[in-house]
């Protein structure tokens, strides 16, 4: 009997053990070794920050580090000294290796005092001694930190992805003598040009709808819990959910009711005005003194401009200093968790987030925060999706890139040669555009914009009758690009106003192994594998401060920026572009008629015929740098 009881408790424990949270090895590690207090940092006009710090237990026997500081809107939880986050730094390598770690709730935001304000602006020429943004806030922290904070060596070292990516832009902007590095992550740059909000001009819907029904809510007094965000979507189909919700004005009308006072900075100006220009940090990134790593990922569904343009940035105004471009396959944030060895049905062939965190992350800031050797890194270090395989070089984009055009025929051939005239009037292709009817963007039925739709299979979209196909015979040797991709059209429409949408796409061969690492039974033969998409609202042609109508039946010029892409399109495989006006419910629908698209009524939204010319002077192309 004592026997059978004996097995019976032992039976128990083990499905006790098995069933015992599992204890995360990091926080042990933090709350051993690490001493966590939360102070308010004054700044210079008297509003206290709230700051969060972990200090190493051996400042104690006399040890010094550097200060690693993240700004950030997204709460420094948790509150209090007795909770600890459970992991800390850009990764847990720099919480091992040795650092101060500091966490701050930017003005306005959470337990922080003051007024938030959605990416102030900076104030070049401050005229009195209270005037603030970003820069001094940043600026006065660390101040505050270095004289107050017990074991630190002076240095500090600034990281952030997304919005606290900007605000480590903004660390760099007039930057306190005892900033050494920074490494802005995904920053947001241009919320008008090509971050989260727009994209050219173009309103992305679904993404800023459900953001920014929490981010631009009222904070009536600092708190610890920040507002829920929209739910009540009442159907998992974005697409559903938003053809039904209407014009964009109904979202005040039915939803917020006028109490979103960032949405309402949105719908009140539609182009790019003061409001948007003077938001926007590159053309303040003039003599920056931190060494600068700018990182972002190829697969980023929120801010790949923000990265290149504010590498971009510095290489023009601030010429000496050093800066750095780092560019993996990652989705937004990627590299600062996982392993990165794939993104839905494709793989890379490498863990490369953990290759990034430990050979290029780490050894930079231990390098100018800690005196370790140089790690030579390059200029530019890029992970060239294809062929899995990391580049370095001197220079981005690379020296030994040139621009080179696809070309569209009316045939639907995609060619690095120009089609050939024929006949006075160029040849083009024609589709019907119809708002009723908008061409998803993907084909998950989902209402969160989610990511998998930047590597996408476009096999859904190509079928659709609104949508041109552009495909370039089978590759008869490798095609590798790197650099800046952009479109440049010669269209027409019946109504005043369109949107079009260029994506740059890989077709596997129809012989492709079914190797998804999602999937194993997902059909990889004739695969379009999207590299580079983007959007244009064309009354933003010729000006995006200035917007103008089209023409009904005029050829109209429209070349927009798509963004960089580092490619490899190999042997065997085939080049595809697609074209199309609508890209639902992720960009907001063009009525196709002149009008402030944020004040349309549903009258307004009509059908439009869209024609792409594509021989002699109105040859359309996509652009891309090809690496020779």
């Amino acid at each position: 009997m004592k026997l059978v009881f004996s097995l019976l408790m032992l039976g128990l424990m083990q499905v006790g053990l098995a069933q015992a949270p599992k204890i995360n090895a990091d926080s042990v590690y933090i709350r051993k070794n690490y001493i966590k207090m939360e102070r308010m940092i004054p700044m210079r006009d008297g509003v206290k920050l709230f700051t969060s710090i972990y200090v190493p237990k051996e400042v104690a026997n006399g040890k010094k580090f550097p200060i690693m500081l993240n700004r950030t809107p997204y709460s420094v939880a948790p509150y209090g000294d007795t909770l600890y986050k459970t992991s800390l730094g850009p990764s847990m390598l720099f919480a091992r290796d040795g650092y101060i770690f500091v966490y701050q709730d930017v003005r306005g935001k959470y337990m922080s005092e003051g007024d938030f304000e959605a990416y102030r602006p900076f104030i070049s020429k401050k005229k009195n001694a209270t005037d603030n943004d970003e820069s001094s806030d940043a600026y006065d922290t660390i101040d505050w930190l270095i004289k107050n904070i017990e074991g630190n060596n002076g240095r500090v070292g600034t990281w952030g992805i997304s919005a606290p990516g900007y605000y480590t832009t903004m660390t760099t902007i007039e930057s306190h003598p005892a900033l050494k590095a920074a490494s802005p992550q995904a920053p947001v740059t241009d919320w008008f040009m090509g971050d989260d909000r727009h994209h050219n001009g173009a309103f992305f819907l679904m993404g800023t709808f459900s953001f920014i029904s929490s981010y631009g809510a009222p904070r009536p007094v600092p708190s610890p819990r920040g507002r829920p965000g929209y739910s009540a979507y009442g159907t998992p189909d974005g697409y559903e959910f938003y053809m039904k919700l209407g014009p964009l004005k109904n979202v005040n009308e039915k939803i917020f009711k006028g109490e979103n006072r960032i949405w309402n900075q949105l719908m009140e100006n539609e182009t790019y005005n003061e409001f948007w220009q003077s938001r926007t940090p590159v053309p303040h990134l003039k003599n920056v003194k931190p060494a600068v790593m700018v990182v972002g990922g190829w697969f980023d569904q929120e801010d790949l401009y923000g990265p290149l343009k504010a590498y971009e940035g510095i290489e023009k105004n601030s010429p000496s200093s050093s800066n750095r471009l780092v560019m993996g396959p990652w989705i937004h944030g990627g590299w600062a968790r996982g392993k990165g060895e794939s993104l839905g049905h494709i793989r890379f062939g490498s863990a490369t987030s953990e290759f990034y965190q430990k050979n290029i992350e780490l050894p930079f800031f231990n390098h100018h925060l800690k005196d370790t050797p140089d790690p030579q890194l390059p200029e530019a270090y890029i992970f060239e999706t294809g062929a899995n395989e990391w580049r370095t070089y001197d220079q981005w984009p690379p020296k030994n890139s040139v621009e080179k055009k696809l070309y569209f025929n009316a045939d639907g051939k995609l060619s690095f040669n120009p089609p050939a005239s024929k006949g006075k009037e160029p040849a083009y292709n024609e589709y019907t555009s119809d708002p009723s009817k908008p061409v998803p963007y993907t084909s998950e039925i989902r209402v969160i914009r989610g990511s998998d739709f930047m590597y996408e299979d476009q096999r859904f979209a190509s079928q659709r009758p609104d949508v041109l196909v552009y495909e370039s015979d089978v590759l008869t040797e490798d095609v590798t690009i790197s650099g800046n991709v952009f479109a440049d059209l010669f269209v027409s429409t019946t109504g005043t106003d369109a949107d079009f949408v260029v994506k740059l796409i890989d077709v596997y061969p129809g012989n492709a192994p079914n190797d998804s690492p999602e999937n194993p039974r997902k059909a990889m033969g004739g695969f379009q594998l999207l590299v580079r998409g983007e959007v244009m609202r064309a009354k933003f042609r010729n000006s995006f401060t200035t917007p103008e109508p089209m023409k009904p039946g005029k050829i109209e010029h429209v070349k927009f920026d798509m963004q960089d892409a580092a490619h490899r399109f190999k042997k065997g495989h085939k080049i595809m572009v697609q074209v199309q006006s609508t890209w639902f419910p992720l960009v907001d629908r063009n009525p196709q008629k002149f009008v402030n698209i944020y004040k349309a009524d549903a009258s307004d939204f009509q059908k439009a015929v869209h024609k792409v010319f594509c021989s002699g002077n109105a040859s359309s192309y996509v652009g891309v740098r090809v690496v020779e």
